[in-house]
């Protein structure tokens, strides 16, 4: 036979907890949020459907309650099916947070200033009336693109003197793309170059062309600021636009030099060796992919 004692302490341990719990669901069913829930929904407190979804109630007001909620979710009361449940979103800094993760994951850099996806084409439009053409011209590209993007759109090549805002401009139009869907790339050439000579050393030199080669959208910033050696001319620059010729991928490019001047530059390697004939395959190749545009006005780079 159980031990009466046994049962008894058990009975009243049990009755004690049960009343505690009431109590709980109680001060839960009182909670303001909770209130306001039920009112707009126009669930009476003495309702079936309190009876029923207490549980939900409760683990709602508890979570409320609870500082591991207070970070990156939030608990809210949802109302589906005639029937109450506990739906957790992330909080406004969690969303934040998630968008500039997609943005950066949209919009990714190669060796280029931090503030580059603060650019915006408002802002380029404001400044001298020798950007107009090359604001059009980026406006243009945007929205053809956007329409129709299983199509060939060719990029653009700016050219232009120091400072007048070329690869601000780059910058823009990637983070209209960006805002649209779309993946782009944007690559300081210069500092790339010296990238992939270092990385003959760890025979790494495909894997960086292959990274960027076939990105859906590739923007080039400062092509020709530095003198190129053959091989980069034409086993890195000459196979990635190679291959972007073949998939008519958009490609844009920012430059000192107008088109005609890079041919000459380009001709010219760094021991002094003349190479026109390599030169122009290679601006074959850009004038495919990307049409010029001169973007004139004042070197705004040190004004503050």
């Amino acid at each position: 036979m159980k031990d009466l004692a046994a049962q008894l302490a058990q009975i009243v341990h049990q009755h004690q907890w049960d009343k505690h719990y009431e109590n709980l669901l109680q001060s839960a069913l009182k909670d303001p949020d909770v209130q306001s829930f039920l009112t707009t929904y126009q669930i009476p407190p003495e309702s079936a459907v309190i009876k029923r979804n207490l549980d939900a109630i409760y683990e709602f007001v508890h979570a409320k309650g609870q500082a591991h909620f207070t970070g990156d979710y939030q608990p809210h009361l949802i109302w589906v099916n005639q029937t109450i449940h506990v739906s957790y979103q992330p909080d406004a800094a969690l969303r934040q947070r998630q968008r500039q993760q997609y943005f950066q994951q949209k919009f990714q850099t190669i060796d280029m200033a931090s503030d580059v996806r603060q650019a915006s084409l408002e802002d380029f439009a404001q400044g001298a009336e020798g950007r107009l053409a090359a604001y059009v011209a980026a406006l243009e590209f945007v929205a053809t693109y956007s329409q129709h993007s299983g199509e060939f759109i060719p990029g653009l090549y700016l050219a232009g003197d120091f400072g007048v805002g070329k690869t601000y401009l780059l910058a823009a139009i990637a983070n209209e793309l960006v805002h649209k869907d779309h993946n782009v790339l944007l690559v300081h050439f210069p500092t790339f170059a010296v990238q992939m000579k270092n990385a003959i050393g760890d025979n790494s030199v495909l894997e960086r062309v292959h990274k960027i080669q076939a990105v859906p959208i590739l923007m080039l910033d400062d092509l020709g600021a530095d003198a190129l050696s053959s091989w980069i001319r034409d086993e890195v620059l000459g196979v990635i636009l190679q291959y972007r010729m073949q998939e008519k991928l958009p490609t844009f490019f920012s430059s000192n030099f107008t088109m005609h001047d890079l041919k000459l530059h380009l001709a010219v390697n760094q021991r002094g060796d003349q190479e026109p004939i390599k030169a122009a395959r290679i601006m074959e190749r850009i004038r495919f992919l990307a049409r010029e545009v001169i973007v004139a006005g004042p070197n705004r780079r040190f004004e503050k």
